[in-house]
């Protein structure tokens, strides 16, 4: 086995190491989310964590870990008498990206059930994991359904396997930990309420302790075991602390003053539920735990605080995660004038020891950066693009030159149509378009390919009733073989590459109109962010495009470079056009299941270069072609209007909308959706259905 680096020998990172030895004190706190940037020792803290937890004793012979002092009476290995033990080291279970259900949750075999009757079950990745750690890296990007058990099985201590009434209990507690780049894209909130804590992990910016990081990094990879026996006393003193805590822990008395200052935290900082109150009681006792005292002091409610609220507070991917740290002190002052009368006198040195249990300052709650400033009006006056003449579409005069407008803020994005791409898909789950994936509706069945997945099982007593005679069957009941299973086939939603191409050009900032347009395209990634889609934003103007973000499933960086985008100069919408084809011709060649939807922003006027509404139509023609399926925000506004968005929008071979009626709740969706809002469109343009508007 590899020696795993020392948890002792961690520099730093003071907040993630106390999320994870509280964790390890209590593990009904509800596990960690580590965020954070590549490189910042997310891994090798949870690793290094697993060799810190005590040994656990099991009943021999059990694949599902029983306790011999208490066995889980519904154990399928059950019951078990009183017999042998083996005692073995607390595990660390990995869930990698692409497991499946059946890998996390265990598989049944099918054939078996329903040819003997008996319950031939397979224990996965959460019976591994029972009563020590499970680890998993990129948590964001696994797919919901799988988030979803997970913490289902987190939450109540057992996992549940359902099949065409055959049903399996087994115990799984453990400790969760889940590590993710937030640039990678974010959990759902309602996801990561179900985590208990969460920690903010970057790199050191001190020269001194970066050197000390790759000092001691550099020792370990020359030799492991000479390292680690460096720090094994201090390893082992940690351990003994672990130990001595978990003893302590029933003994931790939780006062009304904590917690009326608990209640008094949650309340003023609007978290929804009261999930919150119970995760923030629970960690200020295992606070008070480690520290050694038999008492909840208000430093213990301030460090759960910091630690438990901050993504609790993010209701959507573009809100800053962190506490307001003047507040949250403002709020434990107000409520916490009964905290003499209800604890004793606190031991004066509860925590001489250093380590890693962090002060009352820690944790990962900074105040959130930056927020929105009063808007920029635009600098210059007037557009930098002359109309093209009524009558032919050439452009007029312009100056050669322009300058650069600064940057204008969004108005408050709103709840959008849902576009879609036509047709059915199988591209990965998500809520946007029509596909075929292993979650939704029962639509048919076919033979399986491989394992066997959902059991369609009438379309299996179809396929085997005929042979029956000829099986020998004498009796009552049914002859199953391999060859009569019949696998369900599912539709259900796919996510989508939702690709902007946004016109940036000074005729989109004649009339204050940029504010308007970013709000519409922020309302559209808040839709992209709740649909579980990737996302890629391509700019143009002046003299060429760019592409401000290559596709990928963090909406809140789109929002970021879409905040900064400036304006000015011609529009030269060929390019922009052309740059958005090389994008998805690489992305389809990435991932070719995923099927894209283009969304062009512009008022439609094509200004710059050769020949440049020629140029425009040709280029739109290359997506008509490909059915590529497009929508064409019409960003034209005043009273008179040139209708140059909805020509591109029959070039491009799609459908066009007007930034009035991208609103859900619009006149025009209202009416279109009378008919059926359940429908397809036949063409390649994209459909939409309506929805209470809701402010993000």
């Amino acid at each position: 086995m590899n020696t795993p680096y020392p948890f002792t020998a961690l520099v730093g990172q003071d907040d993630l190491r106390l999320a994870l030895l509280l964790n390890a004190v209590s593990p009904a706190v509800g596990g960690v989310l580590v965020r954070g940037e590549k490189g910042t020792a997310k891994s090798t803290a949870v690793r290094a964590l697993s060799a810190l937890l005590p040994e656990v004793s099991v009943v021999s012979g059990c694949r599902f870990s029983c306790d011999p002092a208490a066995p889980d009476p519904g154990c399928p290995d059950g019951p078990h008498e009183s017999g042998a033990a083996d005692g073995r080291a607390a595990r660390m279970v990995e869930l990698p990206v692409g497991a499946s259900e059946d890998r996390l949750v265990g598989a049944l075999d099918i054939e078996r059930a329903l040819s003997e009757g008996v319950k031939a079950f397979e224990p996965g990745l959460l019976a591994d994991a029972h009563r020590g750690i499970l680890y998993v890296d990129e948590v964001n990007l696994l797919h919901d359904h799988l988030v979803d058990l997970l913490l289902d099985a987190a939450a109540m201590g057992a996992s549940y396997v359902e099949r065409e009434g055959v049903s399996v209990r087994h115990a799984a507690r453990f400790l969760l930990v889940g590590t993710m780049n937030p640039e990678e894209g974010e959990l759902r909130p309602q996801l990561l309420d179900r985590f208990g804590l969460t920690v903010e992990v970057a790199a050191s910016r001190e020269p001194d302790q970066r050197v000390e990081v790759v000092r001691r990094r550099l020792a370990y990879d020359d030799g492991p075991e000479a390292f680690a026996a460096r720090f094994a006393d201090d390893e082992a003193e940690l351990r003994q602390r672990i130990v001595a805590a978990r003893a302590l822990l029933p003994s931790v008395r939780l006062g009304d003053a904590a917690l009326r200052q608990i209640a008094a935290t949650c309340a003023a900082f609007e978290v929804d539920g009261m999930r919150a109150d119970i995760v923030m009681a629970r960690t200020a006792t295992a606070l008070a735990a480690w520290a050694g005292r038999e008492d909840v002091l208000a430093d213990d409610v301030r460090q759960a605080a910091l630690l438990a609220l901050p993504h609790r507070r993010r209701r959507n991917p573009f809100d800053a995660p962190g506490l307001d740290e003047d507040k949250l002190d403002e709020t434990l002052e107000e409520f916490g004038g009964s905290q003499e009368d209800d604890d004793p006198e606190p031991d004066p040195d509860p925590d001489p020891d250093p380590d890693p249990d962090g002060g009352p300052g820690g944790g990962g709650g900074q105040p959130p950066q930056g927020g929105d400033g009063p808007e920029v009006p635009p600098q210059g006056g007037e557009a930098q693009d002359a109309p093209p003449s009524e009558s032919t579409g050439t452009e007029q005069p312009a100056p050669s030159t322009a300058p650069e407008q600064a940057p204008v803020g969004a108005t408050e994005p709103f709840r959008a149509k849902l576009l879609t791409v036509p047709g059915t898909g199988a591209g990965a789950a998500g809520r946007r378009s029509r596909a075929r994936t292993e979650h939704g509706r029962t639509t048919g069945s076919r033979r399986p390919q491989g394992a066997l997945g959902k059991l369609h099982l009438a379309a299996t007593v179809q396929a085997a009733a005929p042979h029956q005679r000829t099986r020998g069957r004498s009796g009552p009941g049914l002859v199953v073989r391999r060859d009569d299973l019949r696998q369900a086939t599912r539709e259900g939603r796919e996510g989508n590459l939702v690709l902007f191409a946004v016109d940036a050009s000074g005729s989109m900032a004649a009339r204050k109109r940029m504010s308007a347009v970013k709000g519409a395209v922020l309302s559209l990634l808040l839709d992209a962010y709740q649909r579980r889609d990737k996302v890629g934003l391509v700019t143009f103007r002046g003299k060429g495009a760019e592409v401000a973000l290559p596709p990928t499933s963090s909406v809140d960086a789109a929002a970021a470079r879409l905040e900064q985008l400036p304006t000015g100069g011609r529009t030269p919408l060929a390019e922009g056009l052309l740059r958005a084809h090389d994008v998805l011709r690489v992305e389809r060649l990435r991932d070719p299941a995923r099927r894209a939807l283009l969304v062009v922003v512009t008022d439609g006027r094509a200004t710059g270069g050769p020949e440049p509404v020629a140029r425009a139509a040709r280029a739109a023609g290359l997506f008509a072609a490909e059915g590529v399926a497009t929508v064409t925000v019409d960003c034209e506004a005043g009273p008179v209007r040139l209708g140059l968005a909805a020509e591109l929008a029959r070039n491009l071979g799609g459908s066009a909308v007007t930034l009035d009626e991208l609103r859900a709740d619009s006149i025009a969706g209202l009416v279109r959706d009378v008919t059926d809002p359940t429908s397809s469109t036949s063409s390649t343009s994209s459909t939409f259905s309506t929805f209470s508007r809701k402010a993000a």
